[in-house]
């Protein structure tokens, strides 16, 4: 009996949560004289997936689209090979005032990012990088924090039986990192890849700072600057929004079996 209220509680959260989605798609294939129907029609008489090319023909999308997968392709491997090493060294190897960096890291979580905009916003101004995509994943490749702290997580969850085999073969630090580390790390890689993807595809605030040129927008700001343009047409809005989504379904179903393993390993361990 327990279980199978479980399974009633999940399957009603699981619709409640799908609806928004479905009415979103339902709307994107309608003409706009049933998209302003009062009362609302939910199901249109003739499914318009003219609509969606019509959002490829009538914007640049696609341009969108591109410089919005540079730039989250750049941040994750970034996120990646910085947060990875860093991570690394503050969980197996020794030096000096190793912890005290360490809180020092952590408590740069704390600051508002909106703090640090003004101080980004100068050194980009001076590097020439304004109006390029360049500010949007450069940071990636210094290592943030949260990054840090996760993959720190994963290495200490290493047995130290492993480092000294493989030390014991003849392999420097760096072999270690790379031949043993890494491989048993692949849960928490791809945790991280799936949460730097979404956080830079979706980011808003960002690009809107650095960017002015129409053709370096990235999909978000891209599909905002539209909504002018597009008036009397909402329904494409709404399809080009959907199309947004179409890249982080993707990834997070490539990522999902390592997402889970990870989290079902925290539990265990």
């Amino acid at each position: 009996m327990g279980r199978t209220i479980g399974y009633v509680l999940i399957g009603i959260s699981s619709l409640i949560m799908i609806v928004p989605f479905l009415t979103a798609l339902l709307n994107s294939l309608k003409t706009y004289k049933e998209y302003t129907t009062v009362p609302p029609q939910w199901i249109p008489d003739v499914m318009q997936w003219s609509n969606y090319a019509a959002v490829f023909k009538l914007g640049n999308i696609g341009v969108y689209t591109m410089n919005s997968m540079i730039v989250a392709v750049l941040s994750v491997l970034g996120a990646l090979i910085s947060c990875s090493m860093v991570g690394f060294a503050f969980a197996r190897l020794r030096f000096p005032l190793k912890n005290a960096l360490f809180v020092m890291v952590l408590g740069t979580m704390m600051i508002p990012a909106v703090v640090i905009i003004i101080p980004h916003f100068i050194i980009f101004n001076r590097l020439n990088m304004l109006d390029t995509l360049t500010p949007l994943w450069i940071i990636e490749w210094l290592a943030q924090p949260f990054g840090i702290f996760l993959m720190r997580q994963a290495f200490l969850n290493i047995p130290r039986e492993y480092e000294e085999a493989a030390k014991m073969e003849g392999c420097n630090p760096f072999q270690v990192y790379m031949r043993i580390f890494i491989p048993m790390t692949k849960p928490t890689l791809a945790t991280l890849a799936i949460f730097t993807f979404m956080g830079k595809w979706n980011e808003i605030l960002t690009p809107v700072i650095y960017l002015t040129t129409n053709e370096k927008y990235t999909l978000p700001i891209g599909v905002l600057s539209l909504s002018g343009q597009w008036s009397g047409n909402e329904q494409l809005l709404i399809a080009a929004a959907l199309v947004s989504l179409v890249p982080i379904l993707l990834v997070f179903l490539f990522a999902e079996k390592y997402f889970v393993q990870n989290h079902s390993m925290a539990g265990i361990k």
